[in-house]
């Protein structure tokens, strides 16, 4: 084909293009729109506990995304490390995700249960306790700190416009769940698990006197990637609900 014609005319060369990477764009774009949701649903996967919410706040207040990517590669080395490559099923309910390609320290995708909450609490107020080689700076004041979780209710309310499925049962039992989560002997337990499946329930921080942001954010990490039965996950089509 002759393109002498657009070589020489700087302006047609300059709308043809625009056309071009209109066209192609269009096609790539388009059939988003034709389809319910791009992210496949999961077997397992739930919104978090109010409690785990709050942790995961307190998380990304604190910065530790910028250190800790919760995104495990498709790579042999990065599964054989980590764990099961991440899905995009398990950040479906995060605002915001947390993936990212930088890492200082480890990737947390799949920390939960991977370490006592004991080991949680002491990594968190002096790392060195439990890892002498890290580089992590310490958080004692979330042991001290009371966790604020009276708000939490509108939280999640605000979380349900934006697409966390949370239903008016978990919004009015929200700091109920809270107290429950942090309490074994609590008289509403089971029917926080029976609204949230596999949430850990214990006294995250060993201090059974005071509900801290300390317990919250270890029950956000205790769960970390132990919602998905990765045992019976079939990689060709994974369960749907």
């Amino acid at each position: 084909m002759n393109h002498t014609v657009l070589e020489k005319n700087s302006m047609l060369l300059l709308i043809c293009a625009l056309l071009v990477v209109t066209v192609g764009g269009l096609v790539q774009i388009v059939p988003l729109f034709l389809v319910e949701s791009t992210i496949e649903k999961v077997q397992g996967m739930r919104p978090y506990s109010p409690l785990e919410q709050a942790g995961r706040d307190i998380y990304v207040r604190e910065g530790c995304y910028t250190c800790h990517s919760q995104m495990i590669r498709t790579l042999k080395d990065e599964v054989e490390r980590y764990g099961h490559y991440s899905l995009a099923a398990e950040s479906m309910y995060d605002h915001p995700f947390q993936w990212g390609s930088k890492r200082t320290g480890p990737d947390l995708a799949r920390v939960g249960g991977k370490y006592s909450n004991q080991w949680h609490a002491e990594h968190m107020i002096n790392p060195r306790a439990v890892v002498p080689e890290s580089i992590m700076p310490g958080y004692p004041w979330l042991a001290k700190t009371k966790l604020d979780y009276k708000k939490i209710a509108a939280n999640m309310r605000a979380l349900r416009i934006v697409g966390v499925p949370y239903s008016d049962e978990m919004i009015a039992n929200a700091v109920q769940d809270v107290e429950a989560q942090v309490d074994p002997d609590h008289d509403e337990v089971d029917a926080m698990l029976e609204r949230y499946p596999k949430a850990k329930v214990g006294n995250f921080d060993n201090n059974a006197e005071e509900l801290t942001e300390l317990d919250a954010l270890i029950a956000y990490l205790q769960m970390l990637g132990t919602l998905v039965d990765f045992a019976t996950f079939d990689q060709s089509g994974p369960n749907l609900r």
